[in-house]
């Protein structure tokens, strides 16, 4: 990816305006080098997370570290309405000294000024070889030197199948997509699904778009270019419209009980998932437990090894915090101490952001859901096949709405999967230029 730092530049004056700050208003360390120095004496910092859990892993932290006490607040998801909290915050100047922010919502804070670029503290610079390359690279744009965030988890993907069914009706264990779509005729026949198209989390068919490859975003240093019809997005949504049109995948609005009865009854028999699925499954399905395995994500071309990224998350530093030193310190030790990342995974099943996360011990045993398989090992192998190239916008919850409205009218042979990212891509465009973030004509 290449730097941001010029579009980001011009797109955080506007922002400034739209917020009502005033350059006075804005901290000396946006967009520059920080300064680094421990505080003076005992520092109190507040952090706001959502992670079930959180607050007995930040206890661990506060008892080894009485100079360093984290405060711990938590609330809904990002989306749910912590990130407009963030926001609020951070116009009236009484932001958080850290927040988790998923990768996905980090351009739209950078581009209102909201993120401490900790890069060049060099505890910081020292960690980047212990982080997944890619995961890295959300945080840091692209930019040598730079970390608006340290990463936390991860999001790979695979194939989640019901081992017994497609075993029972002898059908292979799908490798392709092009298999894939020849297994969900077989599954058909049996009256049952092959998986269920997600018609209101984008995330997913984002995750199908990143294993091509391609990228919804890009930047060349001066404006932002849109391209969700490009290439690989085309055909992963003309993949996909092809399979509804002929009724072979199913399309209940996830994560309700509708949809998690599908999974339970075997109505529905796969879910192309990221790791974080397999408790999702676990919960949703439970009469199904030792019924599911894990395998890897289809490949478009036989022979490939692909995956795509499904969510994720960083802790990062707000603009305005005076103590970025300590901040990024707790950081680091929440996002690389295998006590915290171990704790973190027992709790909320979150998958390390580093390659040693990856070895813990809890990640190479056998899941009893999942007929005793190493089904981390799967995900360790997906975590490096995802490409560090993709990148998101700074309005993707404006982009996510206008795709799921034209997604939820697809799948009732309203429109196509096609046309709605069409639709999308304009209408991205037209809430970026309203902004005057700059884009690429």
């Amino acid at each position: 990816m290449k730097p941001l730092k010029s579009a980001i530049a011009v797109a955080m004056l506007s922002a400034m305006v739209l917020t009502g700050c005033s350059s006075a208003d804005t901290t000396e360390n946006a967009g520059a080098a920080i300064d680094c120095a421990p505080s003076d004496g005992p520092v109190n910092l507040s952090f706001t997370s959502w992670i079930p859990g959180i607050e007995s892993v930040v206890d661990v932290w506060n008892k080894a570290n009485p100079e360093i006490q984290v405060k711990v607040q938590t609330g809904p998801n990002g989306n749910s309405g912590t990130y407009q909290n963030f926001f609020n915050q951070l116009k009236a100047g009484n932001a958080p000294d850290l927040g988790q922010v998923e990768y996905d919502a980090l351009p739209n804070f950078r581009v209102q000024d909201g993120l401490m670029d900790v890069g060049a503290c060099q505890d910081v610079a020292d960690a980047q070889s212990d982080f997944i390359p890619w995961a890295w690279n959300q945080v840091s744009f692209g930019e040598e030197g730079s970390a608006y965030g340290i990463p936390q988890d991860t999001g790979p993907m695979a194939l989640f199948y019901r081992s017994d069914l497609f075993a029972k009706n002898n059908i292979a264990i799908p490798t392709t997509w092009d298999e894939f779509a020849a297994a969900a005729v077989e599954v058909r026949k049996t009256g049952s699904y092959i998986t269920n198209f997600s018609q209101n989390d984008i995330n997913q068919f984002a995750g199908f778009v990143w294993q091509t490859g391609d990228s919804w975003f890009k930047n060349d240093g001066d404006a932002w270019n849109v391209e969700l019809t490009g290439p690989g997005s085309t055909s992963v949504a003309e993949y996909w419209q092809d399979l509804i049109d002929r009724d072979l995948v199913s399309s209940y609005p996830g994560w309700t009980s509708e949809w998690d009865n599908a999974y339970n009854t075997g109505n529905v028999w796969s879910w192309n998932s990221a790791v974080w699925g397999a408790n999702s499954i676990a919960s949703g399905a439970p009469d199904t437990a030792g019924s599911w395995s894990v395998a890897p994500m289809p490949q478009w071309k036989k022979g490939d090894n692909a995956s795509g990224n499904w969510g994720g998350s960083s802790t990062v530093v707000f603009t305005g915090s005076e103590h970025p030193y300590e901040a990024t310190k707790f950081a680091l030790w929440l996002n690389t101490s295998a006590e915290s990342l171990t704790m973190l995974n027992e709790s909320a099943n979150i998958y390390p952001a580093t390659t040693a996360g990856l070895e813990l011990p809890a990640l190479k045993e056998g899941v009893e859901f999942y007929g005793d398989q190493k089904i981390y090992d799967v995900f360790a192998d997906a975590s490096t096949q995802v490409s560090s190239d993709f990148l998101w916008g700074p309005t993707m919850t404006q982009t996510y709405n206008s795709v799921s409205d034209g997604f939820k009218a697809a799948v009732t042979s309203k429109g196509t999967l096609v046309d709605s990212l069409k639709t999308a891509q304009e209408a991205t465009i037209k809430e970026l230029k309203t902004q005057s973030i700059p884009v690429a004509e």
